[in-house]
């Protein structure tokens, strides 16, 4: 009953509400196709990349019915985002499988790795009202960004300017939610400046699963005029219970505080042939974790990286094509009464070029990357990018290359009472390979891809048996993964109003349930169907709804469908929304011990004025 209420709720405002100006919000494919991947050192029109590349846009991220980035990624096929509890407080990154080390964020082309552990790579994630677009990149990158781009990066794009604004948003909804934000838009003659500002709590929808989230973002750019200069820090907190978190289920007083700062600074000289971009950055990580919320003497670890980086990356245009090369040099701190104080130098080198030949149907690019670690020693990771364009619309592509992350400190140095890290793991290792093909129309598009990976070396906790307490830090002797996704979109006219209609499907099969019979931590979960589909409708003036259905079935066998749902009313300066999350009320975990939430609601208000 209570979810057939929410189901009606929806559809009962959006056929009562009429509004009094009409809204054009075309999703047109074709100028998606044109948007400049500028998250590698050669930029590329998105049509013309060879790779599998997604790209969630400013116009996807506001019909997708969440207010956070974890959310959001969860609708895009071979994307597994394992959520602990909701609105991001805690979640693990997984692109075609693998393990949450294995996938690379960046913020506008920074890395955020963490030398810890790869449960803290969501902790960077941005608020999504300063989001411009995120773009996707499946497959293995680790001769485009380095370590940890495993599996795939994922680059989040801030926007570059906002107009002299002011908008401010209230949410409030079950479980005792409570959100506000603020975000402001400056224009001055020579600078330009973006600051936002939210708080997002809630009770909790169990025992023990409070938070307390807090998000604050500068971006500025100086002496626009002449040698701008861009200057972007970041700081996010979060407090929140941890019931059936981590530890075992029967740990529900689990408590966890996370801090990530970041603060960069970069310019660009450009000529008409050769484009140079050097930066600076620092990067923060606080995390404290207490195993009896009530009573931190019992077990508390608490955790602090620093990481430090210089960069600089360039690309030269020339008769022979596009060469495109860098140099990051970065060095981390650590200290930590669990795992020691710690430190590590790193340093990559990366080159890369294009050659465009048969009237420049047939792209090629081969490209390298070398990196030291001060503690790993040097290894080299080579790879190559085919495309053939075969009409204006249709390109079929195809990549191979080697890829690579050595361990965490987690990894090597963790202990507890049911884990035991292992400092004599080596470095992961795999060689990767994809074909596909892509179409783009101003009507539709598609992207149809088929991949394999041979790793080895694969790190994971495992035990030997149901009897064993502790899960040992072990590498996997080898691990074959394939699959395929398709993604596409067609966008039509319904009452001379816009609708698009995407979906995506992801079917993976690895036989790690073979080559490992111990019992797994982490590897043994990953999601074997994905399937993603989302109805962005406007079926009258200033109205618009969004329908977002989710099916996942994991190697293990479990499976669950999750129906979400939004509706948007704009008047103008005004904005009133409401969400409905996992309507039909399924039952289902997605990491840990943790049953995601059953039904409900989120009421939200924007006022924008400039």
């Amino acid at each position: 009953m209570k979810n057939n209420y929410f189901l009606a709720l929806i559809i009962l405002v959006s056929v009562t509400i009429h509004a009094q100006t009409p809204q054009d919000k075309s999703q047109d494919t074709t100028a998606l196709s044109e948007v400049i991947i500028n998250s590698t050192r050669i930029d590329l029109p998105f049509k013309e990349n060879s790779r599998t590349i997604s790209i969630i846009s400013s116009e996807v991220i506001k019909n997708s019915a969440t207010n956070n980035i974890a959310d959001l990624l969860q609708q895009v096929a071979g994307i597994d985002v394992r959520r602990r509890g909701t609105s991001g407080s805690q979640a693990d990154l997984y692109i075609r499988g693998g393990s949450f080390d294995q996938t690379l964020l960046l913020i506008d082309g920074i890395k955020m790795d963490d030398a810890q552990t790869g449960h803290h790579t969501m902790n960077a994630a941005l608020p999504i009202e300063v989001i411009e677009r995120i773009e996707i990149i499946k497959g293995p990158a680790a001769r485009v960004f380095g370590q940890n781009a495993f599996n795939g990066a994922i680059n989040i794009v801030t926007k570059k300017e906002l107009k002299n604004t002011v908008s401010a948003t209230m949410e409030t909804g079950s479980f005792g939610q409570l959100n506000a934000g603020v975000t402001v838009g400056s224009q001055l003659e020579n600078s330009s400046h973006i600051i936002h500002v939210d708080k997002m709590s809630s009770a909790g929808y169990r025992h023990n699963t409070d938070y307390d989230n807090n998000n604050y973002f500068v971006k500025s750019v100086f002496n626009k005029n002449k040698q701008a200069v861009e200057m972007i820090t970041t700081f996010q907190e979060r407090k929140f219970g941890a019931n059936g978190f981590y530890a075992r289920e029967s740990a529900t007083e689990q408590y966890e505080e996370t801090q990530n700062s970041l603060i960069a600074f970069s310019t660009e000289f450009k000529t008409e042939k050769l484009s140079i971009t050097p930066r600076i950055y620092w990067k923060r990580n606080q995390d404290e974790y207490v195993y009896l919320r009530n009573d931190p003497t019992v077990y508390r670890n608490l955790h602090i990286t620093n990481k430090m980086g210089a960069e600089v990356n360039a690309n030269y245009t020339s008769n022979m094509g596009i060469t495109g090369f860098g140099v990051d040099i970065s060095k981390v701190y650590m200290t930590s009464n669990n795992l020691g104080d710690r430190n590590r130098f790193m340093t990559t080198l990366f080159l890369e070029h294009e050659f465009k030949i048969f009237n420049d149907k047939l792209d090629i690019t081969p490209g390298i990357a070398v990196t030291y670690f001060s503690d790993f020693d040097f290894y080299a990771f080579p790879g190559i990018d085919l495309g053939y364009r075969i009409t204006d619309q249709l390109k079929a592509y195809g990549n191979i290359g080697y890829t690579y992350r050595i361990p965490t400190y987690t990894d090597l140095y963790y202990n507890d009472s049911s884990t035991a890290g292992n400092p004599d793991l080596e470095v992961e290792e795999a060689f990767a390979q994809e074909i596909g093909i892509k179409y783009f129309s101003p009507k539709f598009s598609a992207t149809l891809a088929v991949y394999n990976r041979d790793a080895q070396n694969l790190i994971d906790f495992i035990r030997p048996n149901i009897t064993e307490p502790i899960y040992t830090a072990t590498n996997i002797t080898e691990v074959n993964t394939k699959g395929f996704e398709i993604d596409a979109a067609y966008n039509f006219k319904l009452n001379d109003f816009n609708q698009t209609l995407a979906v995506g499907y992801n079917f993976l099969e690895d036989d790690i349930l073979n080559q490992n019979k111990e019992l797994s931590r982490y590897s043994l979960n990953t999601l074997k169907h994905h399937f993603t589909t989302r109805l962005s409708t406007q079926l009258f003036k200033n109205v618009s709804q969004n329908i977002i259905y989710k099916h996942a079935q994991r190697t293990t066998g479990d499976s669950y469908n999750v129906w979400d749902a939004s509706l948007a009313l704009n008047l103008k300066q005004l904005e009133f929304s409401i969400t409905a999350s996992n309507i039909f009320n399924a039952d289902y975990i997605e990491a840990g011990f943790v049953p995601m939430p059953p039904s409900n609601l989120l009421f939200g208000l924007r006022y924008s004025f400039k």
